[in-house]
């Protein structure tokens, strides 16, 4: 009698981690893997008690402003439904930021013109906007949790070491920035739902280079 047919195993997709409570999660996990990868020399100096200086707070500014101004515009400006969604987080920095400078400047301090790491950092934003919103999404949240990440680690220092102790508007916001991040991880976990597998990896892979470009803005303090 002929051989009974086997059936063939069915192959599932193995999924991500994160992956069921939405993109925000992956790419929590990706940021955790990138700085498991990193945790040598680079975190031991990054642990090292550091000297702000008012020359690199200022060319600081300047390029997180430049950023900043470039992906609320984007947003502003586009007609992307994705994009549209994530209007006036409550996160936006560029008005802030512009305080500060005016601030510092009128304290006879020059304010530079923005520098590589931020000028480099708005041509690459302003190419990946029109061509993927996915990509673009990518570095928009992580601008945001970068920024907020760096109101604890940087701010009470540049504070202390700069500025005679007054805060910075730039690290301040109306009402409560983490609650305004967890709304939009929540917009972007409902927008991502309608994304492919394959975008949801091509944004998962450029999260790498959204830390690279903002971790050079950071190091321009000191």
């Amino acid at each position: 009698p002929p051989r009974p047919l086997r059936q063939r195993r069915r192959r599932y997709r193995r999924q991500c981690p994160g992956e069921t409570k939405g993109i925000s999660e992956e790419m929590r996990f990706v940021a955790m893997k990138l700085r498991n990868k990193l945790n040598t020399k680079e975190e031991e100096e990054e642990g090292k008690l550091w000297e702000a200086t008012m020359e690199g707070l200022l060319k600081y500014l300047v390029d997180s402003r430049l950023v900043f101004s470039t992906i609320e515009r984007i947003v502003d400006e586009s007609s992307d439904v994705s994009l549209v969604y994530l209007r006036n987080t409550g996160l936006e920095r560029c008005a802030s930021i512009s305080m500060d400078l005016q601030r510092l400047s009128v304290k006879g301090n020059d304010i530079p013109a923005a520098s590589s790491p931020g000028t480099t950092y708005a041509q690459y934003l302003e190419a990946i906007a029109g061509k993927s919103p996915p990509l673009f999404l990518c570095h928009l949240y992580n601008i945001y949790f970068s920024h907020i990440a760096a109101s604890q680690a940087i701010a009470k220092q540049v504070s202390k070491q700069l500025l005679e102790g007054k805060e910075m508007e730039s690290f301040k916001w109306e009402g409560d920035a983490e609650e305004s991040l967890r709304e939009v991880r929540q917009k972007l976990n409902a927008i991502a739902e309608h994304w492919s597998r394959e975008e949801k990896n091509k944004c998962l892979r450029e999260a790498t280079k959204a830390y690279r470009f903002l971790g050079q803005i950071v190091r321009l303090i000191v």
